[in-house]
């Protein structure tokens, strides 16, 4: 199974300057664990995801004025919608995060994560093993 066949293609968004608690805001209403970054001015793509948040505010620091470039992985690992899950997985566990970035042509097309990953390689309805 590929990447393109387990991501999710809606994709949110937030810009360099939203803060935190509106991108936490957006995620939660979306249901989505990470958010891509997309800064014109620095020319690139970042990730902010639900534990840069989590690590932004058990430093003290205020949501209401925490810009998300401060807090966002700008060294991004990036797949390919035609990489295999094993490749997507590998990938994750080198680099210690959840969500990679799909990029089709240098743009973002959707993001997949390691819960999708699993739902992908366990069905939905599996029976319970015996204890």
């Amino acid at each position: 199974m590929l990447v393109q066949d387990a991501m999710s293609t809606v994709v949110l968004t937030v810009g360099p300057a939203h803060t935190l608690r509106q991108a936490a805001a957006l995620m939660s209403a979306r249901r989505v664990g990470a958010a891509v970054v997309h800064d014109p001015d620095a020319g690139g793509v970042g990730v902010l995801t639900e534990r840069d948040i989590l690590n932004s505010v058990g430093l003290g620091q205020d949501p209401d004025t925490e810009p998300t470039h401060a807090h966002t992985t700008t060294d991004v690992v990036f797949a390919a919608p035609t990489w295999t899950l094993q490749e997507a997985a590998r990938a994750m566990t080198r680099g210690g995060f959840r969500h990679l970035v799909v990029l089709d042509r240098g743009e973002p097309v959707g993001i997949v994560s390691v819960r999708d990953i699993i739902r992908c390689w366990v069905p939905a309805r599996e029976p319970a093993a015996a204890l």
